[in-house]
């Protein structure tokens, strides 16, 4: 936290300060898609499946290429969602790149990229109930891609050694190892950081610090994607329910998430999943012989 000092301003350091902002990732050339046959297509649907994430827990699902998921609540409850390349686990979600192009908080018309090599969306915000809420006046919104996830790990180191077993890191490594039959420690090495679904977030303007509050979500909300490759995703029930007041509590009031998943009658007009990034994968160095 960058909230004191040792060091004396140089004469200019009004001046520096003064200095305007420039956007790291200019967007302008980055494709983005048409949301038209995304909407055409998702006016005629038929639910496939229904996975029921319960509290405190997780669970995972698939969706097909081309199909529409959507994820809603039973009460006011926060989940973290982990999204993988449904046939090859190394291709998971980038949270990190998909804030980088995106913004702190995804939304209508965002896609979640996935990670190095291959970089290209995974899925496509189609459509979002909550997407009135914008910006408040502390600086929060929701779905961010700043967060982490809850986890053991920072529990014990912040409670001076105590166990907890429900963090959304845990609950994702159990519902990853039950899904694909990896030993728990091999699953766990593919839990990375997530969408917080639902989750209201952002920094304290005087420490910089990730703050979250009661997450405006209610029953009948939710957030829908489309899956652009074949998807195997894993979502938690956070153990801080809403989050207005902690993210880690057996205390906490939570409730059950759903993951709807539809069929349009015909895929989006001119879509085709996205390649592989095109990179050479070089890095410089003269191509093998």
């Amino acid at each position: 936290m960058k909230n004191f000092s040792t060091s004396t301003p140089p004469s200019d350091a009004d001046a520096m300060k003064a200095i305007p902002p420039v956007v790291c990732y200019p967007v302008e050339t980055l494709p983005r898609p048409d949301l038209d046959p995304y909407y055409e297509a998702r006016m005629d649907l038929v639910l496939v499946d229904r996975v029921i994430v319960p509290p405190r827990e997780a669970a995972s699902f698939r969706v097909p290429a081309d199909h529409f998921f959507r994820i809603s609540v039973e009460g006011p409850q926060v989940g973290d969602l982990n999204l993988f390349n449904a046939s090859n686990l190394s291709e998971r979600f980038y949270s990190g790149k998909t804030r980088a192009l995106n913004g702190t908080h995804v939304g209508l018309g965002d896609q979640l990229f996935s990670s190095f090599p291959f970089l290209r969306p995974m899925a496509t915000i189609t459509h979002d109930t909550l997407d009135w809420y914008g910006f408040d006046s502390f600086g929060g919104a929701v779905h961010d891609v700043i967060g982490t996830r809850c986890d053991p790990y920072t529990h014990n180191l912040l409670s001076h050694g105590d166990q907890y077993h429900h963090c959304c890191h845990s609950n994702l490594t159990r519902s990853l190892s039950a899904a694909t039959g990896l030993p728990l420690a091999e699953a766990e090495s593919h839990v990375h950081d997530v969408l917080n679904v639902f989750m209201c977030t952002g920094f304290m303007r005087d420490t910089g610090q990730y703050f979250m509050k009661a997450s405006p979500v209610r029953q009948g909300d939710y957030l829908e994607m489309f899956a652009e490759i074949d998807l195997l995703g894993v979502l938690s029930a956070c153990p801080g329910g809403d989050c207005s007041a902690t993210h880690s509590s057996d205390q906490a009031v939570c409730y059950p998430m759903y993951v709807d998943i539809y069929r349009p009658a015909q895929p989006p007009k001119g879509w085709s999943t996205p390649p592989v990034n095109g990179y050479d994968r070089s890095h410089g160095l003269p191509a093998a012989k």
